[in-house]
């Protein structure tokens, strides 16, 4: 079964929704410029940067642009390739296909039947 691992908060003004999220829930938020995100942490990690509680789930947050305009859940799949024709057959459409995320693996964005953004991460 995949899973959900990960959410992204988009935002207007990176510096007010930074406060907001990390002042309101006491969230710990890293700023990666280089990718031009922010790494958030909502549940304690292990060692590889994975939540470390059951059913925990860390997120990230970007400028909203592009089809991320509103908040986007991520699931994880062993192949972001065939998950994406299965959900192509289904009647889904991709927005932004298979691209590298640093070596850590590969994300891709669809929209569903219903119009819903939706991510997928494929670990390298």
């Amino acid at each position: 079964m995949n899973r959900v691992i990960h959410f992204e908060i988009p935002f207007d003004d990176g510096e007010r929704a930074t406060t907001f999220y990390r002042e309101a829930f006491g969230w710990h938020l890293n700023s990666m410029p280089n990718y031009q995100y922010t790494l958030v942490t909502t549940t304690a990690t292990d060692d590889q940067g994975r939540p470390s509680e059951p059913g925990g789930i860390n997120g990230g947050m970007l400028s909203r642009q592009g089809p991320i305009t509103a908040p986007v859940l991520t699931i994880e799949v062993d192949s972001i390739d065939e998950a994406a024709a299965t959900i192509e057959k289904l009647g889904g459409k991709l927005a932004i296909g298979r691209q590298p995320v640093g070596t850590m693996g590969f994300s891709a964005y669809f929209h569903d039947t219903e119009g819903n953004l939706i991510g997928l991460w494929e670990t390298a």
